[in-house]
């Protein structure tokens, strides 16, 4: 079966890899545009590119655009029976209905549960002990596509974003694999999503992730791990801005965003309950233990968050 693979970050890395290692190595690729990265700025391929190298596939397409009509005529030169979508970009049906037995994309949530850009983020800022992974077939409108599969998985309690990030692009790589097969022995038995059942996941921008120290401590600390690493929860003391990246529930109380303990330990203040800063970065420098914060910063008499 001839595939054509598309995504760029490392989330879409493993299920790269692993159709290669069952046999079903892509025989194109579909990837964002080398980009400067780094203190010098050189041009560098995405992680998905540079997958593709290290596995000797040669058919490589980077269009800036996914809309260019160039695009869609360069892949229709290209002979393939499936399209599989990982953490890729919104294609439009000139592309994906090129793909004579379907176009697939993987989806990081239960869907129709947190539909759209951060099904990660959102997941953990509401405080789900579950999530998992849908693969489904592209349909004009975003993310509501027959499911083929889903696959679960639990969310810790103090489980960052990142963490449930790290261990989603392996079940992931699972579920494309399983995807895959079903596609190519027919077997695929695809289930409709209920509509009424469609949450958002909306993509984060910085106002979303000020940090809410009016809310219960619970619902601080689900913010805060949701939006850690990427892109930080934020809070100012003064003019100083600081990320926080990690928390756990405390004990205390006071008017929410105080600072209650700077003693070894950063404990603060939320609209009920309290939290304990773990790791933060000030604005400008890098990420630190508390402790660590705190041998190097003063609170001063000022000694609120907000």
């Amino acid at each position: 079966m001839r595939i054509v693979f598309m995504g760029t970050p490392d989330f879409a890395v493993p299920s790269l890899e692993r159709l290669a290692e069952n046999g079903y190595t892509p025989v194109a690729i579909v990837t964002g545009p080398d980009k400067p990265r780094g203190r010098g700025q050189q041009l560098s391929p995405t992680p998905v590119k540079k997958a593709a190298q290290r596995l000797g596939i040669e058919t490589i397409l980077q269009p800036a655009s996914v809309k260019d009509p160039a695009f869609a005529e360069d892949l229709r030169q290209i002979p393939h029976d499936v399209q599989v979508v990982v953490a890729f970009r919104i294609l439009p049906p000139d592309v994906y209905e090129q793909a004579t037995k379907g176009a697939f994309n993987l989806h990081g949530s239960l869907l129709p549960r947190y539909r759209g850009a951060a099904p990660i983020n959102r997941a953990v800022m509401a405080g789900d002990t579950e999530t998992g992974v849908t693969t489904f077939f592209l349909k004009r409108k975003v993310d509501t596509g027959d499911m083929i599969l889903q696959k679960r998985m639990p969310i810790g309690p103090d489980e960052t974003a990142g963490e449930v990030h790290d261990r989603m692009m392996v079940l992931g790589a699972d579920a494309v694999l399983e995807t895959v097969l079903q596609i190519d022995t027919g077997t695929v038995e695809l289930r409709s999503q209920d509509d009424t059942l469609a949450t958002p996941a909306p993509k984060i921008f910085r106002e979303d992730a000020a940090i809410p120290w009016g809310r219960d401590a619970e619902a601080v600390h689900n913010h805060i791990r949701g939006l850690s690493p990427y892109p930080g929860a934020w809070t100012h003391h003064g003019e100083t801005m600081l990320k926080i990246y990690r928390t756990r529930l405390a004990e205390g109380s006071g008017e929410p965003g105080t600072v209650l303990h700077t003693d070894g330990r950063l404990v603060v203040a939320c609209g009920t309950g309290a939290i304990e800063v773990l790791e933060l970065q000030q604005q400008g420098r890098r990420t630190l233990s508390a402790t660590d914060f705190l041998n190097g910063y003063d609170f001063g008499t000022e000694r609120v968050l907000s």
